[in-house]
């Protein structure tokens, strides 16, 4: 997942309210659980290190008729989804119910209910065995760290489920609850050997995905770590309220996703209109475009790694193609497929993959991720100043 508690992933948000372009470009809760690599949870999120991505587009007519088959005879509608969409060869479809839904259109708000855990598939080995979920992160002041759960540690069960055999989003699922503010959750944890069990209560947390520091007279580093509703206008802001003559080093690392339309906006930010990203919906193809009087003038580096997935490889390759920024850093995830919501005759929702998008210059993403103008490894923070000194911006 991303650096900071706020999962997103790309997809058009038309189906709750009506929203003309909310692409989300990732596959969220349930689907990453078999990579490890999206956000689900309270906003807990995984770390993206998925393989290449898939290519298959859904057939969504098809799931309806399994769907509705399955609520006509009795069974659950969701269930059959599920089972379609695991032999489709979707690998980012995901089925929600009601309420998991809810809890996902509100994680797009900056807002959930949880630990402030973020899990991820642990390796393999003779002494975890297979399934083992390990914490990637905590969220700095949230219930999980002040308890001490660290980075590095093993989720052995969830209120006395054990985690063996299940999937990051299931265990991520058992850790959310009935996402009550003040429920309790026991963890089975282990650390070094040591095993003991830690009792966290549940909290209602916000997430700000945009954060702004200025280092240095002439540097404003602007970190984003979702784009999540309200983050794309927050860069444009930070943007304007930058000293004349600073540059922008702009930190995508370890950035999940989010709304595509707020990418857009950012990049609005350093473009003066013109194309962020074209893909295709089932064959009909359409293009996102920024809006126009963006700063266009000013030193930009943007600073990417192999966690800069979906809406943010969006911006990314936008920013690279036209010239604008010097990209730093790692290869990114490469996460290029289009989701979209579908409503099933028993209430639950699925999200489908579409289509795929393509950088202004009509690179692929799925799968091949964005190489970056400059790699860069441990240092890249480090480099990264140095290319924006040399554009005339920083110390």
């Amino acid at each position: 997942m991303s650096a900071d508690p706020d999962p997103l992933c790309p997809r058009p948000r038309g189906l709750v309210r009506g929203a003309v372009l909310t692409l989300v470009f990732a596959g969220v809760l349930a689907t990453a659980a078999a990579t490890g690599a999206l956000p689900r949870e309270d906003g807990e999120e995984r770390d993206p290190r998925a393989g290449a991505g898939d290519r298959a587009v859904f057939d969504r007519a098809a799931l309806h008729r399994v769907a509705a088959e399955a609520v006509a005879d009795g069974k659950s509608g969701k269930q059959a989804a599920e089972e379609f969409v695991s032999r489709s060869g979707d690998r980012w479809g995901a089925v929600y119910d009601r309420r998991e839904y809810a809890e996902f259109e509100e994680s797009l708000d900056g807002a959930y209910t949880g630990v402030g855990i973020f899990a991820g598939a642990a390796p393999a080995s003779r002494a975890e065995g297979a399934g083992a979920v390990r914490v990637t992160r905590v969220r700095p002041g949230g219930p999980a760290e002040r308890a001490g759960v660290r980075a590095g540690d093993l989720l052995l069960s969830v209120d006395g489920r054990s985690a063996e055999g299940l999937s990051v989003s299931e265990v991520v699922s058992l850790l959310r609850g009935d996402g009550v503010a003040g429920s309790a959750v026991a963890l089975r944890i282990r650390r070094d050997g040591m095993t003991w069990t830690q009792v966290l209560r549940r909290e209602r947390l916000v997430t700000d995905p945009v954060s702004v520091s200025r280092p240095d007279p002439r540097t404003v580093v602007i970190r984003v770590s979702a784009f999540s509703k309200g983050a794309g206008t927050k860069v444009r802001e930070a943007v304007r309220a930058a000293p004349p003559g600073a540059g922008v080093l702009l930190d995508l690392r370890g950035n999940s996703g989010g709304l595509v339309d707020e990418a857009a906006v950012a990049a609005s930010a350093f473009l003066d209109g013109g194309l962020v990203a074209t893909y295709d919906v089932e064959g009909e193809q359409r293009a996102v475009y920024a809006e126009r009087g963006g700063d266009t003038g000013r030193p930009l580096v943007a600073l990417v790694d192999g966690g800069t997935m979906s809406a943010a490889e969006l911006l990314t390759g936008a920013l690279q193609d036209r010239g604008r920024a010097v990209t730093v850093g790692a290869r990114t995830f490469g996460k290029g497929s289009v989701q979209m919501p579908s409503a099933l005759p028993d209430g639950s929702v699925a999200e489908l993959t579409v289509g795929h998008y393509r950088t202004p210059a009509g690179h692929e993403v799925d799968g091949r991720g964005i190489a970056p103008d400059l790699p860069a490894g441990e240092r890249a923070e480090e480099r990264a100043r140095t290319v924006l000194s040399g554009l005339g911006g920083g110390a």
